[in-house]
């Protein structure tokens, strides 16, 4: 390992999971650090919630499980919202209509709009089952915006994107021109564009199967993987334009990682891009690893060495406000259960602003690290009124004349910049 540190937590797998991506939906405090448990799902509001939840605008947090539920029919995932306290809502059941138009097996993390409202896909579900593409209000009104119909992809299995010219963006592993799955766009109205179809070079040089959401880097182009195709048919890193100009970067090959599966993240600070493999490396284990726009790539970690203590088939890269990264692996670990895990790389450490868009008056929360003493706040250069409620915690108020941009925190030990660009909503 040469471009970083690897730091091991050794945690039960699926607490690990929940520790850090909110999957059974937990709260920590990081002042007390405490652990609460806040529900336990129970089949009638959901089964298995394996995505992470998002924060709404209204400060609750929404998410989606792919079965469960209660209908007449047969109940197939739900949407809920859970408030800070631990009240779950059941928003809405999945295939609450004969034949599911409305879609199955919703999976993936749902997109915050900028309108305020949850966009999100179904694996199953519509006409002729090959999934959907819906939108969903905070009180639990549901519209399905797109059926998929195979040509323009099918059985999406991660998230959409809201990307920087306003529209959302996705990828599924099944459909298209040649049935190893798509890149697709939705716009306006909704009209869903397929901008890619995989498999289109011979041998699927250029991948089969994206897996893992996509991710929109800071010079506007879209980021992604493919478990299968490439030159030894393990896998792609791909890039791709808004306009569908599709590049592939990197065909792996076994010893720099196989199967990637957890999607790419842009490093804040930097025009490097980070990953996971869920096989391959030095001990076919998985790996870490780091990318350039050019393709060029190194391989940070190889899992499963010293006896699998570090783990084994690591799940996707989270980039925290302290700069490092986070995540954990289904196995290894001194009783097999897996691990969690932090990459340190030397990246400086940033804000994030919760949610990334807002109206002019909007309370928002900024998280970070060592906020103590903060003296000031600006959007894009407007000063804000700030509250410091920790070391870790801001709340701040949009400001009259904001403008979409940086979201910049002063602190005593330096200034702190925002991770992604702040919206100012209409």
């Amino acid at each position: 390992m040469n471009v970083g540190t690897l730091n091991l937590a050794k945690l039960n797998w699926r607490k690990s999971i929940c520790l850090l991506l909110l999957l059974c939906v937990a709260v920590i405090s990081s002042s007390a650090q405490t652990f609460t448990t806040l529900l336990s799902f129970d089949g009638a509001n959901g089964i298995e919630p394996f995505s992470t939840v998002v924060q709404g605008f209204d400060g609750n947090l929404y998410g989606t499980t792919p079965d469960g539920g209660v209908n007449q029919y047969s109940p197939s995932g739900t949407v809920f919202k859970i408030t800070p306290d631990g009240t779950l809502t059941t928003l809405y059941t999945f295939c609450s209509q004969p034949g599911c138009p409305d879609g199955k097996s919703p999976g993936g993390v749902l997109a915050l709009g900028i309108d305020g409202n949850f966009y999100g896909m179904t694996f199953l579900g519509g006409y002729p089952g090959y999934g959907t593409i819906f939108k969903i209000t905070p009180e639990g009104t549901l519209n399905t915006l797109h059926t998929f119909q195979g040509t323009e992809g099918g059985n999406p299995n991660s998230g959409l994107i809201e990307a920087a010219d306003g529209f959302f963006y996705g990828a599924a592993p099944q459909g298209g021109t040649h049935y190893q799955g798509t890149v697709f766009k939705m716009a306006a109205g909704p009209k869903v564009t397929r901008l890619y179809s995989f498999c289109s070079q011979p041998g699927c040089a250029d991948g089969a199967q994206p897996s893992g959401p996509l991710m929109q880097g800071t010079d506007g182009n879209f980021y992604g993987t493919t478990f299968f195709g490439g030159t030894n048919d393990i896998g792609t890193i791909f890039q791709i334009t808004p306009a569908g100009v599709f590049k592939t970067l990197h065909s792996f090959g076994g010893a720099d990682g196989s199967a990637p599966t957890g999607g790419t993240v842009q490093a804040k600070g930097s025009s490097y891009i980070y990953g996971t493999t869920s096989l391959g490396g030095k001990y076919n284990q998985g790996t870490v690893f780091r990318i350039d726009r050019a393709g060029n790539l190194t391989t940070i970690h190889s899992f499963c060495s010293a006896n699998c203590a570090d783990g084994s088939q690591p799940a996707g890269l989270i980039q925290a406000t302290d700069g490092n990264f986070y995540a954990t692996t289904l196995g290894g670990g001194a009783d097999n259960y897996g691990t969690a895990f932090r990459l340190s790389t030397g990246l400086a450490p940033f804000v994030e602003t919760v949610p990334a868009s807002g109206n002019v008056g909007t309370t928002i929360v900024i998280l970070g690290t060592n906020l103590t003493g903060a003296t000031a706040v600006t959007f894009k250069g407007t000063a804000a009124a700030f509250t410091v409620v920790s070391g870790t915690e801001i709340t701040a108020t949009v400001p009259t004349g904001a403008t979409s941009g940086t979201v910049t925190v002063t602190t005593p030990s330096g200034t702190l910049n925002s991770n992604v660009v702040f919206r100012v909503r209409p």
